[in-house]
């Protein structure tokens, strides 16, 4: 199943080799939302499914939406029923409403939640089978149909990434889907959309954004054509994410932040990530807890874990974050990385460990279980085993 990202693992990140990059069409900039209508009829759309979820209609981004298709007079119907963590049944329930009322487009608007349902509602809607058969890499045969993703969050880069993560309650556990055919068709990047976010959503998706650079920059699958992504992304969100939760309502430092969020998702979606998100996939579906939590709370222990196996990587990302890094050896580097990850989640208020969470020791052996089958554990750039997992979870405790 995991065959592609396993040759990746394994290939020396050399120039020479032959690297994809894949991408949305993306608008960036405050207002672009309104364009959806547009968007929309340019993939000749009869009727629009709309996916959002209770929050982000009560915001009234979902109006803009709606507002837009009508001058284009598209006509739409609005799905809703979307959980924190998007579930099996919510695809299912979508992709039954997309069929049953004649729809040919898909637009999403919301967080990573709705987006990343909505492309589970395609990918269904495409193939005509359940959404947990399609877990892996590459296992998508068929388009989905158009679709057009507007964040209101700047984090989850969903809207620009080929992953798809899905929650299976059942099995409380969450799956990922990663394929090229994923990638939505357009991303509408505004950052006016994430004024509606508190400051913990914000510090929650700031943080996770910041996560993905680091592992793509780390990857075993990076390559000169990401690099680039992942080291703007953490000078912009490093810069500036204190000051944006502090002035919440300072559209430029919002613009900065969306930009950087979105420079992330264009790195990890073609390097992919590593343990923090292999753990934290694991995590978030056995207690259905936030992802960005799930990130904040492993991130300091896994580079710690992690440095040794590409210090020279890291060395660069600490540098990049602002730490002087001049005469100092690698145990000193990274014992400075370490602190400033631990300092500015402090300064955006999380103080969070898996065991205010709820997490015992007990629970250690499933989260690790599940983690080490996790696509991202395979480009983590130092090999990991289950007991290895187990570790840097009950240092996370």
């Amino acid at each position: 199943m995991l065959q592609k990202i396993k040759k990746a693992a394994v290939m020396s990140p050399n120039i020479s080799l032959q690297r994809k990059f894949v991408s949305p069409e993306i608008i960036f900039g405050a207002g672009c939302r309104h364009s959806v209508g547009t968007c929309a009829g340019n993939f000749g759309a009869r009727k629009v499914l709309v996916v959002s979820d209770p929050g982000v209609v009560k915001a009234g981004w979902v109006a803009d939406v709606q507002a837009s298709l009508a001058r284009q007079g598209i006509e739409h119907c609005l799905f809703t029923d979307v959980s924190p963590n998007p579930r099996c049944e919510e695809v299912m329930l979508g992709a039954e409403l997309y069929r049953s009322e004649g729809c040919n487009v898909i637009v999403a608007v919301g967080g990573g939640s709705p987006m990343d349902c909505a492309k589970g509602i395609g990918i269904v809607a495409a193939h005509g089978r359940h959404i947990y058969e399609f877990e892996g890499v590459d296992t998508l045969r068929v388009p989905s149909p158009p679709l057009i993703l507007i964040p209101t969050t700047a984090g989850t880069s969903a809207d620009v990434s080929q992953f798809v993560i899905i929650s299976n309650q059942e099995e409380r556990m969450k799956f990922s889907i990663v394929s090229k055919a994923a990638v939505p068709d357009v991303s509408l990047i505004d950052p006016e959309t994430t004024l509606s976010m508190d400051p913990f959503l914000s510090a929650c998706t700031g943080i996770d954004a910041l996560v993905h650079a680091i592992e793509a920059f780390v990857s075993t699958g990076h390559g000169p054509l990401t690099d680039p992504h992942a080291l703007e992304a953490m000078r912009l969100i490093n810069g500036n994410l204190v000051q944006m939760i502090a002035n919440p309502a300072d559209i430029a430092l919002r613009e900065q932040i969306m930009l950087g969020s979105m420079q992330a998702g264009l790195a990890f979606s073609n390097a992919i990530l590593g343990a923090v998100h292999a753990m934290s996939h694991s995590l978030g579906g056995y207690l259905d807890l936030p992802h960005g939590v799930c990130n904040a709370v492993l991130v300091e222990h896994v580079v710690a874990f992690n440095y040794d196996a590409a210090p020279d990587r890291y060395r660069i990302v600490a540098e990049t974050l602002g730490i002087d890094s001049r005469g100092l050896s690698h145990r000193q580097v990274r014992e400075r990385l370490v602190q400033h990850l631990i300092d500015l989640k402090q300064r955006i208020g999380f103080r969070e460990t898996l065991s205010l969470h709820g997490v015992n020791l007990s629970d250690i052996p499933f989260l690790s279980q599940h983690a080490m089958q996790d696509p991202c554990i395979l480009t983590n750039p130092r090999s990991s085993t289950q007991r290895d997992v187990e570790v840097v979870y009950a240092e996370a405790l």
